[in-house]
């Protein structure tokens, strides 16, 4: 059984930092797509960075406009975990972040196959 484990949410005051932890099991992604995506109360859930495999363990990474240069995702194949590094973060920031995984992923939620359950992310003014 395939599992997505994020971890790492919490509450932190406009301008705090946060890392987001998200654990596969049951398979390996090393060379899949991997994703983060965010919901706001009464939103959709929205795009945050997306991960390609590159080569060996370099991976890409597209990230929404909002985020750019204060988000970092990266990955590590040894503990098949998938991680974004939050900085400089904003009320705005606030939300469920779900970890998700795909052969193929894109921007949009429905091209992945493989959802965690989430993890709240509160950000305070």
């Amino acid at each position: 059984q395939v599992q997505l484990v994020e971890s790492g949410g919490g509450l932190v005051q406009t301008g705090g930092s946060l890392r987001l932890s998200c654990t596969a099991s049951g398979r390996t992604f090393s060379n899949d797509d991997m994703a983060w995506f965010r919901q706001a109360p009464g939103k959709e859930r929205e795009f945050v960075v997306s991960t390609r495999w590159v080569r060996a363990n370099i991976y890409s990474a597209d990230y929404t406009d909002s985020v750019k240069g204060r988000f970092i995702a990266t990955r590590d194949n040894a503990k098949n975990t998938l991680y974004l590094q939050m900085n400089s973060l904003k009320p705005e920031d606030t939300g469920v972040y779900y970890c998700a995984a795909a052969s193929q992923g894109g921007l949009r939620p429905h091209t992945y196959d493989y959802w965690g359950q989430g993890t709240q992310v509160t950000v305070s003014s």
